[in-house]
């Protein structure tokens, strides 16, 4: 069968691959995108984009009970958990088709199907059809990750399940346990919280959202305790006992075992990169538990082969894979390129209260030899959440006392997943203290508390 010729071929078309193909066609190669399942990989079809979908569901849910302090009425609240979750597919629909119409206007090339590498510079994709082989000068990797199962704790969809899982939840839980309380994990208890669930989530570090601040996680832990969640830190589940209709989880905390039941299980305990079937033992690429080795460039160490998003390793975020495959792109095109620094990169929890963060946390910016000024401000100082009826949250700011570089940034409260890119953009154009204090933000926006929590890190704050 002959083969087809292309400038580049990206196996993998999520938000890492999809976005990588559509630049390398703006910059003039013949590209070609494999895919074996969904366009738009698990972000549009399985994982940022249906859980936000679901969590605004929640969110309004939330708000609906909370009526009478705004001066509405609201009778007989209730939910769909059907409606719900056909409403997050249909987002998810409407997305994973635009990627293909997208793919389609830049002239990329799909083929639908599994790609192995027999060689380099050769893909061999098994589609309905049979194999098709492709011949490139340069293979992008873009095949993401998919959830870790743990022994003993595998998924199976009736009374254990994955992320899978819980996005078309085969009924409502009514005592659920969510094992790992990173974004995903806190997520979801967060979703099904709020819909009634009794929620329990065991963490086995010694707090929950564990990337993130150490105030921030203190503050999240009151939060989700006074919605009714149980939270569970420094503890692990060593078993379940499957039977029908409910499961019974060994929980291990501090030497001692409780036997808790529960009716569903969300297992949230991290993920494994796609490096499986593909030939890259063979081609001599590097593997370290389950993510390809490269360099800043995404370069695999192997002529023309790179490798982006999940599957390369953390920050697991889609637009670190987004960011990844433009700056590959533009490597091909012989662009100068800016390799991804991971600590510029956001990360955003879509829980209630949001978190949202940057840089280092106070910790590690004095584990790595800073010496800091740390400003606060909380919401409850900050006219526009008031108004919103959100006062509860805060923003720090982390500063190195010599240079006034702004370190990192720390947020949970309403809407901080919108609020962390000014941050991100100040860090971007290397932004001291003096540039964000001569700043005007404007009135009243939530923005005002980045404002005055980069103030209060100088003595000078305002309004608290």
């Amino acid at each position: 069968m002959a083969s087809k010729s292309f400038d580049l071929v990206v196996i993998g078309a999520g938000p890492g691959g999809y976005v990588a193909a559509i630049r390398a066609a703006q910059n003039g190669l013949n590209v070609a995108v494999v895919e074996r399942e969904h366009l738009g990989g698990i972000c549009l079809n399985w994982g940022c984009i249906p859980t936000k979908a679901l969590l605004r569901s929640s969110e309004v849910f939330h708000l609906m009970h909370r009526a009478k302090e705004f001066g509405l009425s609201a009778d007989k609240i209730d939910y769909d958990i059907d409606a719900v979750v056909a409403r997050s597919r249909g987002v998810a629909k409407q997305l994973s088709g635009g990627v293909g119409h997208l793919l389609k206007k830049h002239k990329v090339t799909v083929v639908m199907g599994a790609a192995t590498i027999p060689a380099k510079g050769k893909v061999a994709v098994k589609t309905d059809k049979g194999t098709e082989e492709l011949t490139a000068k340069n293979i992008i990797l873009a095949t993401g990750a998919r959830a870790r199962e743990l022994p003993g704790l595998e998924a199976d969809g009736d009374l254990v399940w994955t992320y899978k899982h819980a996005l078309q939840p085969p009924r409502m839980p009514k005592k659920l346990l969510v094992i790992g309380s990173g974004a995903i994990g806190i997520e979801f208890a967060s979703f099904y919280n709020t819909l009634g669930a009794d929620t329990t989530v065991v963490e086995v570090m010694d707090r929950v959202l564990p990337v993130e601040d150490a105030e921030v996680s203190a503050f999240a832990k009151k939060a989700f305790t006074k919605q009714g969640m149980k939270i569970m830190e420094k503890s692990m589940v060593k078993q379940l006992d499957r039977a029908k209709g409910k499961v019974t989880a060994h929980i291990e905390a501090g030497g001692k075992v409780q036997k808790l039941e529960f009716d569903t299980v969300i297992s949230a305990v991290g993920i494994v990169g796609n490096v499986e079937g593909l030939g890259l033992d063979a081609l001599g690429v590097k593997i370290d538990r389950t993510h390809v080795v490269t360099d800043a460039f995404c370069r695999t160490g192997v002529d023309g082969l790179y490798a982006i998003g999940d599957i390369a390793g953390a920050p697991w975020l889609a637009h670190k894979a987004s960011h990844e495959g433009v700056m590959v792109a533009d490597l091909i095109a012989g662009k100068h390129a800016h390799p991804v620094k991971p600590e510029s990169i956001a990360g955003c929890t879509y829980c209630h209260p949001q978190v949202a963060s940057v840089g280092y946390t106070e910790a590690k910016a004095k584990e790595l030899g800073h010496d800091v000024k740390v400003g606060k401000f909380p919401f409850i100082g900050n006219g526009k959440a008031i108004a919103l009826g959100e006062p509860e949250g805060f923003i720090k700011t982390v500063f190195d006392a010599r240079t006034g570089e702004l370190l990192g940034a720390h947020m949970i409260g309403a809407e901080v997943t919108e609020l962390i890119q000014g941050y991100v953009v100040g860090r971007q154009l290397e932004t001291t203290e003096e540039d964000l204090m001569h700043t005007v933000f404007p009135h009243p926006t939530l923005s005002e508390m980045m404002h005055e929590a980069v103030l209060d890190a100088y003595g000078a704050a305002i309004h608290f």
